[in-house]
This record gives C-alpha cells, structure tokens and sequence, in this order.
C-alpha cells in the first residue's frame, strides 16, 4: 500500500491539512498518509527544507511527499515533481528541495502541465494530490509533466568561506521545538575547512570552543549529580542530522527559555567559526 506524507504550514487549526487527507481518500481508499509536520512556520522555505531532508529517508523507498509551502502558481513559482533516493517529492520550485539535491541527485524532474485540466485556487489540494495519486496508482512522471534539468536554488544554503579560509559565517536555518537553533553548517563541511586548528563558535555575545557530539558530553559523570551544575548552560553540538547546533541543555520554550530566546537568535542570523589561535575567555 502506498504512503503519501504531508508536509505544510497550514497549522492545526483551519480545514486545509483535513481537506487535504479528505480528497486523496476520495482518489485512492487504500492508502496511508502520514503527516510529517503542519507547523512549518508560515512560507519558511528552510524550515520546511530541513524538515523534509531529516524526515524522508526514515519512510519506505517509494514514498510520495507532497509538500506544501508557499505553493501558489505563478510565473516565478512553478510546480514540479521529483524522483530522488527511489522517493517522489511534489511542491513549488521554490528551493525547498535544493537542500536535499545538494547531496543526492535527483533521478528526474518534471514542472507540472496539468493546471489547464484542473480548475483551482487551492494548488495543493487539487494539483498536487491528483498528481500525488497518480504516482501512488503507478503513474509515471511523464504524464504529468515535462522534464527539465535544474530546480531553483535555496539562498543561504551554503555557509561562506573567507579567502583567507580560517573563517566560516553560518545562517540559521531552523529553531526546533526546544528553542535549539541549527545553522547551516554541516560537520563534513565544518572539518574540511577546520584541518584541526582549534576554533571558536560566535552566536551574537556567546562565544564556544568545544562542539559536542550528544547532550550529554556536556556532563561530568564523576562529580555527583547535585554539583553537576548543567542545566541551562548553553552548548554547541553536532545534531544527529550532521549540523551545527547551538542548544540550551535541558531547555523549556515555556519555562527557562531556549537558545534562541536567551541568545536572542533566529532564522536567518549569522553565526561565525573562526579557526586558528584561540582568545581568551571562551564560553
């Protein structure tokens, strides 16, 4: 049975994810549909990259994605289909797969023809789940549109490198639900440019020399547990999904804050390694 995953930032509360889910049930009755996430904050296009470079490769080869950020069809927002990894990608050419096709290339793509047959103003529902259910019927992208060769590309994707190459300025990219801030910066890339030079981390008036790869490397398991002294100091890892994270240990949006409140970061912002001899007073 085929799966189809949701991935939009239509919230919980109004009807659009329900529609959704509605009208690829009146297509196809045997069918599975997951939702990945309808939190993605509103047109965020690296956001919902991220998410769906994280999210999709944990789902069975052959599974169709559609995605549904900042989707409305115009000259300079067309929509295509991908096949990439064995997986089917639907969403705007708006550089939400340019962060996956960095990595991976894509088996082929096509910018969808079919909107002459299908009246709409609601793209996703009706574009974008009849092409969906086309590929879960078997359907070949052919059909449903013609191939081209390049998508557009996602700004920031990449970190900057200085010419004298003992600088990195990273670009937030996402903020996750404890308040923890993923940058651009990928530890492949990060140790390319490194060659083992110590290094300092910059995020606003924070500044780090140790990059962690779990959580828990922050504790010293020798001192008993009440002179630990780690809850809400700030880190800097490598997250399970390769990239440079600047974290809060133990942090609660709701209650002490995250790294993105107490360090006032956000999407976007910049985030400096400099490499060589290190300064004093590091965090």
């Amino acid at each position: 049975m085929a799966i189809i995953t949701l991935t939009t930032d239509f919230g919980e509360k109004d009807h659009f994810a329900g529609a959704i889910k509605g009208a690829i049930y009146s297509e196809l009755e045997q069918i599975n549909i997951v939702d990945i996430s309808h939190s993605i904050s509103p047109f965020n296009i690296s956001e919902a990259a991220y998410i769906i470079q994280n999210a999709y490769s944990s789902f069975p080869k052959g599974t169709i994605h559609l995605i549904g950020i900042d989707s409305e069809l115009s000259p300079e927002n067309k929509h295509i289909a991908v096949k990439l990894d064995d997986h089917y990608f639907i969403c705007a050419n708006n550089g939400i797969m340019s962060m996956i096709c960095a990595e991976i290339a894509p088996e082929k793509i096509v910018e969808i023809n079919i909107h002459d047959r299908v009246e709409t103003n609601f793209p996703v529902l009706d574009i974008f789940v009849k092409v969906a259910c086309h590929i879960a019927r078997g359907g070949t992208l052919d059909v449903i549109g013609k191939v081209i060769n390049t998508i557009k590309p996602i700004k920031n994707l990449v970190p900057f490198v200085n010419d004298e190459y003992n600088q990195i300025i990273g670009t937030v990219i996402y903020i996750d639900n404890y308040g923890n801030v993923v940058t651009n910066i990928k530890r492949n890339f990060f140790e390319t440019v490194q060659k083992n030079r110590p290094y300092e981390v910059f995020a606003r008036n924070k500044r780090f020399n140790k990059i962690y790869n779990k959580f828990s490397d922050l504790i010293d398991f020798t001192k008993e547990e009440s002179k630990r002294d780690v809850e809400g100091k700030g880190l800097v890892v490598f997250n399970s999904s390769g990239y440079l994270e600047i974290a809060i240990y133990k942090s609660n949006l709701t209650t002490v804050g995250g790294a993105s409140t107490l360090m006032g970061l956000k999407t976007m912002d910049t985030v400096t390694v400099n490499f060589g001899s290190p300064s004093s007073n590091l965090a």
